[in-house]
């Protein structure tokens, strides 16, 4: 079961969010918060596995409030949801230890589905999210990448995992298995020296991926 936290100002919109989860069989919200200061409280008492996070609210935003988070209760998993789209604002939320970033336009399956794939440590991005953080690809305007010299097939699951897609989207696409993508992802990891998904999807924009 995942353990949910909602953070936004709005009662209507965590009144909504909870209406979602609690049509699931897997999820179940433990909480709510109205502000930055409040979602950092209730996730220390209530210790959910994931926090529904909003960037703007009166006092503390979303950016503080998670920064907090993965400081105080590095356990917590943070999904931001939010109508801003800019690149100031993702940077930032993901530099402060977002694993996902999510528009409120979004339907209510891809809600549930990024609050299992934050859960499980996956990176649930935005499409258009995304390609906000990473250059276009396949014109010929497009930079040559530099770093390490990546095998074609790691190649291609970078930059899916770079788009923000789980193992099982990248196996999807592919044709092959997940077993076999979380093989390349744990390679790729190692040419390229990072960590996470997240730090790989940012090291494939900065190299022209």
């Amino acid at each position: 079961m995942v353990r949910v936290l909602l953070v936004d100002d709005h009662a209507l919109v965590r009144g909504g969010l909870r209406a979602v989860l609690d049509t699931t069989d897997d999820c179940q919200v433990v909480g709510e918060a109205a502000t930055g200061e409040e979602a950092v409280e209730r996730a220390l008492t209530l210790r959910p596995d994931v926090v529904v996070m909003d960037l703007s609210m009166p006092g503390a935003g979303g950016v503080a409030a998670t920064a907090a988070l993965r400081t105080d209760l590095p356990s917590a998993r943070v999904l931001v949801l939010t109508t801003f789209a800019d690149d100031a604002r993702v940077r930032a939320a993901l530099a402060a230890g977002a694993t996902g970033y999510l528009l409120k336009d979004a339907t209510p399956d891809d809600v549930v589905r990024a609050v299992r794939a934050t859960a499980r440590d996956e990176v649930p991005i935005d499409p258009r999210v995304a390609r906000s953080l990473l250059p276009a690809t396949g014109t010929d305007a497009d930079p040559v990448p530099s770093g390490p010299v990546l095998p074609p097939r790691e190649r291609e699951v970078l930059v899916r995992l770079a788009r923000g897609l789980s193992n099982r989207q990248i196996a999807s696409e592919l044709g092959i298995a997940e077993r076999t993508v979380k093989v390349h992802v744990g390679s790729v990891f190692r040419r390229l020296q990072v960590a996470d998904r997240t730090t790989a999807a940012l090291w494939a924009r900065d190299h022209g991926y």
